[in-house]
């Protein structure tokens, strides 16, 4: 690897086979306080953050609407606005916050347009490039949930429409309203619960944003499973598990997220590391 980390040789995905991205993203969750509550502890240090990330490559950025609430866009926006033109940013509406850690499902067609309205505003665009339902919500139809987004689609709001954390039959569901372009599931090394839908989504060519990529918990500290074969490799426990995740499938588009520059950089260096049938089959037994 390069003493200069770059996420370009992760290659390229196109969203919607309209919508060029490189496939190692970047997750703008946590550049908001404690349970994803207010505002971060430093906010310069999370403008630095999405500012370095656009230097190194990374033009594919998620976010959502209840990443604060409104923080997260709003620290996008003053940080990267006017946007590159090759920089893409998704975010989400359908939960709403009522605390520190709490998220709750509305998915009601005026709730959700209402969320829209506000995003196109806090991040200081004519359309948004990539929409998705934060969550269905039991309560209403997922062809009403969907419909929103169509409409505001329709009217040249939205570019693209995706949905996060469904099944292989929710996502047909909504495919029967709208085009979805994009899924977004909780996977990692270790939690493979979403692989029926992410081999569905690689056959359908429909991209897959793995959220939680690097389980921070046991996966990366000190003496996990990782730390061997990341010695072998010259490379950190982190690079390798989203290093198995871009090798995982071409559809993969990891978004693993940061508030310090140090850790983007190095998470960034997991584009540079090619792994061999061999070192992935080794990585995928870890779990």
């Amino acid at each position: 690897m390069t003493s200069t980390p770059s996420a370009t040789p992760s290659g390229t995905f196109q969203l919607g086979g309209d919508l060029p991205v490189t496939r190692l993203g970047y997750g703008a969750m946590q550049i908001t306080g404690d349970g994803v509550w207010g505002e971060p502890r430093d906010r310069a240090e999370a403008i630095a953050v999405l500012r370095r990330a656009v230097e190194l490559g990374v033009t594919f950025i998620d976010t959502a609407d209840s990443y604060g609430p409104n923080v997260s866009e709003e620290i996008i926006r003053e940080a990267l606005h006017p946007y590159a033109d090759d920089v893409v940013i998704a975010t989400k509406a359908g939960l709403t916050r009522t605390g520190p850690g709490e998220w709750i499902p509305v998915g009601r067609p005026a709730y959700l347009k209402q969320q829209v309205e506000l995003s196109l505003r806090k991040l200081d665009v004519e359309r948004i490039d990539l929409i998705q339902l934060h969550r269905i919500d039991a309560e209403v139809p997922v062809a009403e949930q969907v419909g929103a987004f169509k409409e505001l689609q329709d009217a040249g709001k939205v570019r693209h429409i995706g949905l996060s954390e469904v099944s292989v039959a929710e996502l047909k569901q909504a495919q029967e309203t709208a085009e979805i372009v994009s899924v977004q599931n909780l996977f990692n090394l270790t939690d493979r619960s979403a692989e029926q839908l992410l081999d569905h989504a690689t056959s359908e060519g429909i991209a897959f944003i793995p959220w939680f990529p690097l389980a921070t918990g046991g996966l990366v500290k000190d003496g996990g499973p990782l730390e061997k074969l990341a010695a072998e490799h010259d490379a950190t426990p982190s690079q390798l598990a989203l290093a198995w995740l871009l090798k995982r499938s071409p559809v993969m588009l990891p978004i693993p997220g940061t508030s310090t520059v140090s850790h983007l950089e190095d998470n960034v260096g997991a584009a540079g590391i090619e792994l061999t049938d061999e070192q992935f089959a080794a990585l995928d037994a870890i779990a």
